[in-house]
């Protein structure tokens, strides 16, 4: 169990073992289904785990030329490179990191593929729309109508030249059953130009290490690719399932308000800032020693330290009364909130940390005014 005391508040704290728990089972995935599964940094960039990651995956994915530096230089590979707009300036330099390169659509196919380095062995993709997901928040669905990632079927009439590979990313921690409707539709519409490809990357949102993900029902479903496509490398690259409940957010109390019977306890973090996903999904959190809604004896709404008048989440009971300075922790608070995080406000950034296995407290960075300032100009 984490002593929170050893870290400074407040701080993101990931677990050792835990993440060593997610990730002996995504390699246990990989290797019994014959696929490749990497590491979206989208969702997990604390580089300094990355000597930890190497030790069960080999490769990472980037969404921009910072992220795909970060692999190089921090993570020892090359990315699986895909952007919905590469920029002209950059693609030089981004070619440098990337193992392949994943174009979002036709126009930037023609704009970019001619400057393709063969020094670098480079294969390239494009990323497909089959129109065609069950995610139900319209912010995280990337095939809603009118979306702007990818191309749809009737628009690529021929596979263009020096194409090695499609990308699908249809899906937002899902079970495998979706997986599998949602390849039916990307199979109906492009498995014509299969034989012409090495590569298919199905993207993220296979959450497999939820404790109700049925991993061998995956399995079973890539194994079924294989038999279909056996001369195709299967590319999964999952961002929450390798930090999914892996870790948690601890802050304070710092104040307690109340209006019209109403008492907000004020913390020393923001969702606005540390936890967005709790206003933008919205995603609700655990919070530990206490119960969702307001059946306890001692009820509060959790609020931010920020300026913007919806920075709180919920109504939270506990079966005590809260002071000032008492520890609240957030669970499951790694994957996309720390890589989502902001300085609104100029507030206090969270400290990031690791609770090894030896049970030690590890900071890996405390922040200070100089990361505002130099964000600034």
């Amino acid at each position: 169990m984490i002593d929170y005391t050893k870290f400074p508040s407040p701080c993101y704290i990931i677990e050792e073992d835990l993440l060593r728990r997610n990730l002996a089972l995504i390699k246990s995935v990989a290797d019994r289904a014959g696929v490749e599964i990497i590491l979206a940094f989208k969702a997990f960039a604390m580089w300094r785990a990355f000597p930890i990651f190497r030790e069960y995956i080999q490769s990472s994915t980037a969404s921009s030329l910072y992220e795909a530096r970060l692999a190089f230089e921090e993570f020892g590979n090359r990315a699986h490179t895909y952007s919905p707009a590469y920029l002209k300036s950059e693609f030089s330099e981004l070619m440098k990191y990337s193992q392949s390169i994943t174009f979002n659509s036709l126009s930037q196919y023609e704009q970019l593929y001619p400057l393709i380095d063969r020094q670098y062995d480079i294969t390239c993709g494009l990323r497909i729309n089959p129109e065609y997901s069950e995610v139900r928040t319209a912010l995280y669905n990337p095939c809603s109508p009118g979306s702007r990632f990818g191309i749809t079927s009737d628009q690529l009439q021929t596979l263009p030249a020096g194409i090695k590979g499609f990308h699908c990313h249809c899906l937002c921690e899902s079970m495998p059953d979706e997986l599998e409707r949602m390849l039916q539709h990307v199979e109906k519409n492009f498995s014509k130009w299969f034989p012409q490809l090495m590569w298919l990357n199905l993207g993220g949102g296979h959450l497999m290490t939820h404790k109700d993900y049925d991993t061998e029902y995956l399995i079973r479903i890539l194994d079924g690719l294989h038999q279909r496509y056996p001369w195709l490398k299967i590319i999964l690259e999952p961002g929450s399932a390798f930090a999914w409940e892996t870790g948690v957010l601890s802050s304070e109390v710092v104040d307690i308000v109340e209006n019209h019977g109403i008492r907000t306890a004020i913390l020393n973090v923001s969702f606005t800032c540390h936890m967005p996903d709790c206003l933008e999904m919205p995603y609700q959190p655990a919070v530990v020693g206490a119960t969702k809604g307001v059946g306890g004896k001692f009820t509060y709404r959790l609020g931010g330290n920020s300026c913007l008048s919806g920075d709180y989440i919920g109504m939270w009971s506990f079966d005590h009364q809260l002071e000032v300075g008492e520890r609240i922790v957030f669970e499951d608070m790694i994957h996309y909130t720390t890589v989502k995080t902001n300085m609104f406000n100029g507030i206090q950034h969270p400290a990031i940390g690791l609770w090894t296995s030896e049970g030690k407290a590890v900071v890996y960075k405390e922040f200070g005014y100089a990361d505002y300032r130099d964000r600034m100009c």
